[in-house]
C-alpha cells in the first residue's frame, strides 16, 4: 500500500537525519502523531551509579506505517514538521521478548 503523504520518509519526499533511536508508542491519540516513550540510562559520577530515564518524544505517524499504542518503533530526525514535531517514525522494530 503506497500512501499520499508528502511527509513520508519511504513514500515522501521527507529527508532523515541524525540517530536512530527505538522506543514505544504510548499514544496514539492525536492524527499522524504518535508519541513514543524512549527509555535510557546516564552515569551520574558522583554516586557512581545510573540513573533509568525517559523521554516523550512527538513523531510524525505516516499513513503506511500506521503504529498503534504498544508498538515498538523506529523513528528518526527531521526537519521541523510542526511546533512540538521534529522526528518521524521509520518503521516498525522488533521486539525483544
Amino acid at each position: 500500500m503506497e500512501c499520499k503523504d508528502r511527509n513520508c520518509p519511504v513514500h515522501g519526499g521527507l529527508k532523515t537525519r541524525g540517530m536512530k533511536i527505538t522506543g514505544t508508542v504510548v499514544s496514539d491519540k492525536v492524527k499522524k502523531t504518535a508519541i513514543v516513550k524512549v527509555d535510557y540510562t546516564r552515569y551520574i559520577y558522583k554516586y557512581e551509579r545510573y540513573l533509568r530515564k525517559r523521554s516523550r518524544i512527538p513523531a510524525h505517524n505516516p499513513e503506511c506505517i500506521n503504529a498503534t499504542l504498544g508498538d515498538a518503533v523506529n523513528i528518526q530526525g527531521t526537519r521541523r514538521l510542526s511546533k512540538t514535531k521534529s522526528f518521524v517514525i521509520t518503521g516498525l522494530a522488533n521486539k525483544k521478548q
